[in-house]
C-alpha cells in the first residue's frame, strides 16, 4: 500500500461516522486511534468494548467497511489490552496539538493581582 500513515488517517476520520453506523446502533462507539504501515487502530467502546464478538465487528463490519471506502488491502486492529493487539508507539495519531500557553505567576503574585495592588 502505498498511502502515507497521514493519508490514510485522515482518510478514517473522515468516513467514522459512516463507519460507526452499526457500531452505534448496538450501543457502541468506535475511535480512531492511530495508523501505522497502512494499519488501522481503533478502540470499540461502549457496549461493543470487550463484547465477545468485538473481533467479528472489527473484521467484519469496520475492516470491511473502511477496505470498501478507502483502499482493499487496509488492515484494522482492535486495541483492546491484549499484546498482539498493541498500538505501536510511533503510530501516526493525528495533527499535533498545540500546547496552549499559560503564564504562570506565584501565588503571592496572583494575590496582589486579585487584590488590585
Amino acid at each position: 500500500m502505498q498511502f502515507l500513515d497521514e493519508d490514510i488517517y485522515n482518510a478514517v476520520q473522515n468516513y467514522l461516522p459512516k463507519v460507526s453506523e452499526y457500531v452505534n446502533s448496538h450501543g457502541g462507539g468506535l475511535e480512531l486511534l492511530g495508523v501505522k504501515d497502512g494499519v488501522v487502530y481503533i478502540k470499540l467502546t461502549g457496549a461493543c468494548g470487550g463484547c465477545s464478538m468485538s473481533l467479528m465487528t472489527t473484521k467484519m463490519v469496520v475492516q470491511k467497511k473502511l477496505r470498501e471506502l478507502i483502499h482493499p488491502e487496509l488492515q484494522v486492529v482492535n486495541v483492546d489490552g491484549t499484546p498482539e493487539n498493541e498500538m505501536p508507539e510511533d503510530a501516526y495519531t493525528g495533527p499535533k496539538k498545540e500546547e496552549p500557553t499559560v503564564e504562570k505567576h506565584s501565588f503571592l503574585e496572583n494575590v496582589k493581582h486579585m487584590v488590585g495592588l
